[in-house]
């Protein structure tokens, strides 16, 4: 048998046919009406702001919690937490009794022409996702180009990106430049950490850190649900301002090494430019001979560096003639292919060990360099 019952509290603000001759029948279905309306409104209302305490008293449980586990973790006196997490149980029968007293009350109220009807034709449409753009058939010289296009045209934006503190800042400010949200924007970031941290700016380099590891969070999670990574900036920034302690010690964790991986090849790329600058010095002060004057210079006998550093010129042919001459031959040869001597054409013997100390008037004494 089929059970009408449910049909016998319908509320309709015209469902009298008849009505006392002095009354103004259409505006007494007005008033029905609006005063049906209205009772709707105060039950919406009701529901709305019973909705946003469960939400407020939950985001306040797991608060508590967090910092009770914390607490237990660290040792720390944990009392107060406790009672504060046995007045949010208290608080929380208060609510369910509050829910099962609104259901009840939804429940046998009247239904009415707004409740009792629906829509008769619908459409539903469902957008299918757009995939995540593949990088796979650029060379690497086209992701290059792209990406220097890419930062010459949103430079300012991307700074502007990077210094944002808040969640909430960095999210609107996404959603208002989706096209910010793509890898490029990640490796200028990372580039940028690297040049703050070789300026000495490490402070400015963990703030922009922070920012890099957001990025490349929303482009992982692009990657997990193939779609478009602008779909998932709502999700992400919702995603770690509620999330877990696991979520946010997982993030932290990443940032961590990520700051340590940028230190590292910030004082690597210092070594290697510093070794280019002492390579270039080193050949722009190169011999005739090809031989460096510093490490000629390091590598002479005391007698003779002291010929060098004094600059005298009569104390050094002395000290040539009392050496071994071929001792004498090695190093005069060293000395002229590095460019520490520049003896006179007419000067030099290469047949005769024991010319060096003959007449060098002519001879130009050349500088030290770094000596």
């Amino acid at each position: 048998m089929v059970d009408y019952s449910k049909w016998k509290s319908i509320e309709v603000s015209d469902d009298e046919d008849e009505t006392h001759p002095n009354i103004d029948t259409p505006s007494l279905f007005r008033w029905r009406h609006q005063a049906r309306i209205e009772r709707m409104e105060d039950i919406k209302r009701e529901q709305e702001e019973l909705e946003i305490k469960k939400k407020t008293f939950k985001e306040k449980y797991e608060e508590t919690k967090s910092k009770l586990l914390a607490a237990e973790e660290e040792g720390k006196n944990k009392k107060e937490l406790e009672d504060a997490l046995s007045a949010l149980s208290v608080e929380e029968q208060e609510l369910k009794k509050r829910e099962e007293e609104f259901k009840t009350k939804e429940k046998v109220m009247p239904w009415n022409v707004d409740t009792i009807s629906k829509p008769g034709f619908t459409k539903t449409i469902v957008n299918t996702p757009k995939p995540v753009p593949s990088e796979e058939n650029l060379t690497e010289e086209e992701k290059a180009k792209r990406l220097e296009v890419f930062i010459s045209e949103n430079k300012n934006k991307l700074k502007t990106f990077g210094m944002f503190q808040k969640y909430k800042d960095s999210q609107e400010y996404l959603q208002k430049n989706p096209q910010l949200v793509c890898e490029d924007t990640a490796n200028y970031l990372v580039i940028w950490c690297i040049d703050l941290q070789m300026e000495g700016k490490s402070d400015l380099m963990e703030h922009v850190a922070h920012q890099t590891i957001c990025m490349q969070y929303i482009l992982e999670l692009s990657r997990q649900l193939n779609i478009d990574p602008r779909a998932c900036v709502p999700s992400f920034f919702s995603r770690i301002q509620l999330a877990e302690k696991q979520y946010k010690d997982s993030f932290n964790e990443e940032l961590m090494m990520f700051k340590e991986r940028i230190r590292k090849r910030a004082d690597e790329k210092i070594r290697i430019a510093q070794a280019e600058i002492e390579e270039e010095e080193r050949q722009a002060r190169l011999g005739p001979g090809g031989l460096d004057p510093v490490e000629v210079f390091e590598s002479l006998p005391d007698e003779l560096k002291k010929c060098f550093e004094s600059q005298d010129i009569q104390l050094l042919q002395d000290t040539i003639k009392n050496m071994n001459q071929e001792d004498a031959t090695y190093y005069m040869k060293r000395c002229v292919d590095s460019g520490l001597w520049v003896p006179d054409a007419s000067a030099v013997d290469k047949n005769s060990a024991g010319d060096y100390d003959k007449t060098q008037e002519e001879n130009v004494y050349s500088e030290i360099n770094n000596s």
